[in-house]
């Protein structure tokens, strides 16, 4: 066609010239990143505020650095799309809240295993040290290394309070008390006969537990804290979306 023909003349312009070409797609993705961009600007808050949500324990934080560290994240996700199989899989899809606190957070597209956004309380912490020490014990198709060592890792919380101090430093709204007690709110959340009102008073929620059943506390013990928070601080049955958002 006529037409046709004109536009694809004027476009091999571009083609033949590396500079026009460099300009053109600049220019073509400076629009597209203003346009993304822009509104935010006119947000105050671009994560909707949802009741229960709070900064890890010291020990969920310690838990969570490992199972970073561990690579757990490159199997699991934890990101529940909107989607019916997901949803009556795993439990209400995720929100962008519940990952606030996290950095880097977990959401993400791969999985060779389940996706861990509500693994919280679904299993008993005798499970979760049966699964880490030989996963195909209680999973029998599971390809999951096993995780034994984590029971003789022995973690005194040395640099808790120094790791809470750099959480806040990006956002996360650690208080002078919840630092200054941190030492303290490691060790009690893995021992039920220990004074941990003032851990669940800071940390609403937390799981206080003897996680691995060793006297020791260990990386198992701080990993399942992790595990057994997650999906546990929002209250779905009461919780209703903010239409504006």
């Amino acid at each position: 066609m006529p037409h046709q023909s004109g536009f694809i003349a004027r476009h091999a312009i571009l083609e033949r010239s590396p500079t026009l070409l460099f300009v053109f797609s600049l220019l073509t993705v400076s629009i597209g990143g203003i346009v993304e961009i822009a509104p935010l600007f006119y947000l105050e808050n671009t994560i909707e505020e949802v009741e229960g949500v709070r900064p890890y324990s010291p020990l969920e934080l310690a838990g969570r650095d490992v199972y970073i560290r561990e690579g757990c994240y490159v199997c699991h996700s934890q990101m529940i799309r909107p989607m019916r199989d997901e949803v009556e899989r795993y439990g209400h899809y995720s929100l962008a809240a519940e990952s606030k606190y996290d950095h880097p957070h977990q959401w993400g597209s791969k999985r060779t295993g389940p996706d861990l956004a509500r693994v919280g309380g679904r299993y008993s912490d005798a499970w979760h040290v049966d699964h880490l020490m030989d996963p195909q014990s209680v999973v029998p198709e599971s390809i999951m290394p096993k995780y034994a060592f984590l029971a003789d890792a022995v973690i005194d919380g040395e640099r808790i309070e120094d790791l809470l101090r750099t959480h806040r430093f990006v956002g996360v709204p650690y208080t002078d008390e919840m630092i200054a007690s941190a030492s303290a709110d490691f060790t009690v959340q893995a021992d039920p006969d220990g004074d941990w009102d003032g851990l669940v008073e800071r940390y609403p929620g937390a799981v206080v537990s003897n996680f691995d059943g060793q006297p020791e506390l260990t990386e198992m013990d701080a990993l399942i804290a992790y595990l057994q928070m997650l999906g546990t601080l929002v209250d779905f049955s009461t919780f209703t979306p903010d239409p504006s958002r």
